[in-house]
């Protein structure tokens, strides 16, 4: 059974998912790729998981680089693993490109070219935002391009890790 726990945080509500270990999910309330069917069959709880995820989100929404990652676990493709293993080296207030991603997914892969549409794709299903910082892609010419939150929510989490892109 996944258990959820609310967070309301400076840019609007958000909605964590566990399978009482580790997170499986961190979104802002309504974004695109909102999971509302597992949202409608999961539980209400408190976890010492949603404990850490939320004291990771106070420091990191108080303008601080969060000095550990909660425990996290996704049912995704060995594609979209890759990809979020990338994002999550990406260090704070920094950003890469679409572009940089597939190219280095290409070198661990041992290909000559990795589409960074695809690669674009991935960041896009991303189910545990934030923790895993897909607000920190950025278009080939280094700018802002979608956000499944909002465009406006990328704008200022970038922002707040005081980035100049």
């Amino acid at each position: 059974m996944n258990n959820i726990f609310h967070y309301t945080s400076p840019l609007g509500g958000m909605t964590l998912s566990s399978d009482g270990e580790a997170l499986t999910g961190l979104w802002f309330e309504g974004q695109k790729y909102f999971p509302h069917k597992l949202i409608e069959e999961s539980n209400e709880s408190e976890l010492p998981i949603f404990t850490q995820g939320c004291k990771w989100l106070d420091i990191y929404f108080s303008g601080k680089e969060p000095s550990f990652t909660p425990p996290i676990s996704m049912q995704t493709t060995p594609f979209r693993k890759a990809v979020y293993d990338i994002l999550l080296s990406i260090p704070y207030g920094k950003t890469k490109t679409y572009g940089e991603i597939a190219h280095i997914l290409a070198e661990q892969q041992g290909v000559d070219r990795i589409s960074a549409q695809a690669v674009g794709g991935a960041v896009g299903h991303n189910p545990i935002s934030l923790i895993i910082p897909c607000h920190r892609i950025v278009g080939a010419d280094g700018t802002l391009t979608g956000y499944a939150g909002g465009l406006d929510k990328k704008i200022k989490l970038l922002k707040l890790e005081k980035n100049t892109q």
